[in-house]
Protein backbone atom coordinates (compact mmCIF):
# COMPACT_ATOMS: atom_id res chain seq x y z
CA UNK A 1 0.00 0.00 0.00
CA UNK A 2 1.19 3.45 -0.93
CA UNK A 3 1.64 6.09 1.03
CA UNK A 4 -1.06 9.09 0.58
CA UNK A 5 1.15 11.59 1.12
CA UNK A 6 4.24 10.89 -0.60
CA UNK A 7 6.58 13.59 -1.58
CA UNK A 8 8.26 13.66 -4.95
CA UNK A 9 11.50 14.56 -5.68
CA UNK A 10 12.76 17.74 -5.70
CA UNK A 11 15.46 18.78 -8.52
CA UNK A 12 16.58 22.12 -6.69
CA UNK A 13 15.59 24.06 -9.91
CA UNK A 14 14.08 27.86 -8.74
CA UNK A 15 12.43 29.90 -11.22
CA UNK A 16 11.89 32.80 -9.04
CA UNK A 17 14.52 35.18 -7.61
CA UNK A 18 14.28 35.91 -3.84
CA UNK A 19 12.87 39.43 -2.99
CA UNK A 20 14.04 40.45 -0.01
CA UNK A 21 13.21 43.76 2.54
CA UNK A 22 9.54 45.57 2.14
CA UNK A 23 6.66 45.07 0.24
CA UNK A 24 5.85 47.60 -2.54
CA UNK A 25 2.92 50.19 -1.67
CA UNK A 26 -0.43 48.88 -2.91
CA UNK A 27 -1.13 50.92 -5.64
CA UNK A 28 -4.93 52.38 -6.59
CA UNK A 29 -5.55 49.72 -9.20
CA UNK A 30 -5.11 46.88 -7.16
CA UNK A 31 -7.34 47.81 -4.66
CA UNK A 32 -9.94 48.89 -6.93
CA UNK A 33 -9.63 45.69 -8.89
CA UNK A 34 -9.95 43.35 -5.45
CA UNK A 35 -12.54 45.77 -4.93
CA UNK A 36 -14.53 44.73 -7.99
CA UNK A 37 -14.16 40.90 -8.00
CA UNK A 38 -15.65 41.02 -4.85
CA UNK A 39 -18.44 38.74 -4.89
CA UNK A 40 -21.43 40.70 -4.13
CA UNK A 41 -24.20 39.92 -1.44
CA UNK A 42 -22.24 37.90 0.88
CA UNK A 43 -23.06 38.11 5.05
CA UNK A 44 -20.15 40.55 6.72
CA UNK A 45 -17.39 39.94 8.90
CA UNK A 46 -17.81 41.14 12.50
CA UNK A 47 -17.78 44.83 11.78
CA UNK A 48 -20.49 44.75 9.50
CA UNK A 49 -18.75 46.39 6.12
CA UNK A 50 -19.54 44.74 3.02
CA UNK A 51 -17.82 45.15 -0.29
CA UNK A 52 -21.00 46.90 -1.51
CA UNK A 53 -20.33 49.67 1.06
CA UNK A 54 -16.89 50.34 0.16
CA UNK A 55 -18.24 49.96 -4.06
CA UNK A 56 -20.59 52.46 -3.29
CA UNK A 57 -18.27 55.50 -1.60
CA UNK A 58 -16.27 55.24 -5.04
CA UNK A 59 -12.96 56.44 -5.35
CA UNK A 60 -13.22 58.13 -1.76
CA UNK A 61 -13.86 54.37 -0.03
CA UNK A 62 -11.36 52.70 -2.48
CA UNK A 63 -8.56 55.55 -1.04
CA UNK A 64 -9.59 55.07 2.11
CA UNK A 65 -8.96 51.01 1.77
CA UNK A 66 -6.12 52.09 0.03
CA UNK A 67 -5.02 53.73 2.86
CA UNK A 68 -5.76 50.66 5.20
CA UNK A 69 -3.40 48.19 3.25
CA UNK A 70 -0.62 50.32 2.91
CA UNK A 71 -0.73 50.55 6.60
CA UNK A 72 -0.95 46.87 6.75
CA UNK A 73 2.53 46.95 4.35
CA UNK A 74 3.96 49.34 6.71
CA UNK A 75 3.09 47.44 10.00
CA UNK A 76 3.78 44.07 7.98
CA UNK A 77 0.49 42.69 10.35
CA UNK A 78 -3.12 42.82 9.74
CA UNK A 79 -5.64 44.34 12.31
CA UNK A 80 -6.33 42.47 15.45
CA UNK A 81 -9.71 42.52 14.72
CA UNK A 82 -9.23 40.66 11.20
CA UNK A 83 -7.96 37.71 13.21
CA UNK A 84 -11.12 36.78 14.60
CA UNK A 85 -14.26 35.38 12.37
CA UNK A 86 -18.23 34.23 13.14
CA UNK A 87 -18.65 30.94 12.83
CA UNK A 88 -22.22 29.86 12.18
CA UNK A 89 -22.66 26.02 12.42
CA UNK A 90 -25.31 24.89 9.59
CA UNK A 91 -27.11 21.34 9.74
CA UNK A 92 -26.50 19.03 7.32
CA UNK A 93 -29.65 17.60 7.20
CA UNK A 94 -28.41 14.12 8.58
CA UNK A 95 -27.76 12.50 11.81
CA UNK A 96 -29.13 14.12 14.86
CA UNK A 97 -29.29 18.04 15.53
CA UNK A 98 -27.78 18.32 18.57
CA UNK A 99 -24.68 16.19 17.75
CA UNK A 100 -21.75 18.11 16.78
CA UNK A 101 -20.93 15.64 13.60
CA UNK A 102 -24.31 17.00 12.24
CA UNK A 103 -23.21 20.63 11.06
CA UNK A 104 -20.61 22.38 9.49
CA UNK A 105 -19.44 25.54 10.13
CA UNK A 106 -19.41 28.48 7.99
CA UNK A 107 -17.32 31.24 8.56
CA UNK A 108 -17.58 35.29 8.09
CA UNK A 109 -14.67 37.06 7.18
CA UNK A 110 -14.29 40.86 6.91
CA UNK A 111 -15.05 41.38 2.90
CA UNK A 112 -11.73 44.04 3.45
CA UNK A 113 -9.62 41.20 5.04
CA UNK A 114 -10.49 38.94 1.51
CA UNK A 115 -9.58 41.97 -0.63
CA UNK A 116 -6.12 42.41 0.45
CA UNK A 117 -5.76 38.78 0.30
CA UNK A 118 -6.53 38.58 -2.85
CA UNK A 119 -3.81 41.50 -3.80
CA UNK A 120 -1.18 39.76 -2.19
CA UNK A 121 -2.12 36.24 -3.84
CA UNK A 122 -2.00 38.54 -7.15
CA UNK A 123 1.54 39.90 -6.29
CA UNK A 124 2.64 36.38 -5.26
CA UNK A 125 0.94 34.78 -8.23
CA UNK A 126 2.96 36.93 -11.16
CA UNK A 127 6.60 36.06 -9.36
CA UNK A 128 5.91 32.40 -9.29
CA UNK A 129 6.00 29.73 -11.88
CA UNK A 130 4.13 26.52 -11.21
CA UNK A 131 4.71 23.09 -13.39
CA UNK A 132 3.56 19.71 -13.86
CA UNK A 133 5.00 18.36 -10.66
CA UNK A 134 3.27 21.28 -8.69
CA UNK A 135 0.20 19.92 -6.56
CA UNK A 136 0.00 22.23 -3.65
CA UNK A 137 0.09 25.75 -4.98
CA UNK A 138 -2.54 25.27 -7.63
CA UNK A 139 -4.70 28.28 -8.72
CA UNK A 140 -7.45 27.88 -6.30
CA UNK A 141 -7.43 30.17 -3.39
CA UNK A 142 -4.22 30.80 -0.85
CA UNK A 143 -5.23 31.58 2.30
CA UNK A 144 -2.50 34.19 3.46
CA UNK A 145 -4.41 35.12 7.20
CA UNK A 146 -6.65 31.71 7.22
CA UNK A 147 -5.93 28.73 9.40
CA UNK A 148 -6.04 25.39 6.69
CA UNK A 149 -9.55 24.08 6.49
CA UNK A 150 -11.74 27.42 6.98
CA UNK A 151 -14.89 27.56 4.91
CA UNK A 152 -15.20 30.78 3.37
CA UNK A 153 -18.61 32.66 3.45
Amino acid sequence: MEEADEENEWDHRISAGVKEGLADWIRIDEAAAALKMIRRHKAPGLSGLVAEMIQTTGDIGTQRILDLYNGIVKEGCIPENWKSSVVLPIYKGKGYPVECGSDRGIKFFEHAMKMVERIFEDRIRQQIDTDDMQFGFIYIYIRLFHHKGSKEQ
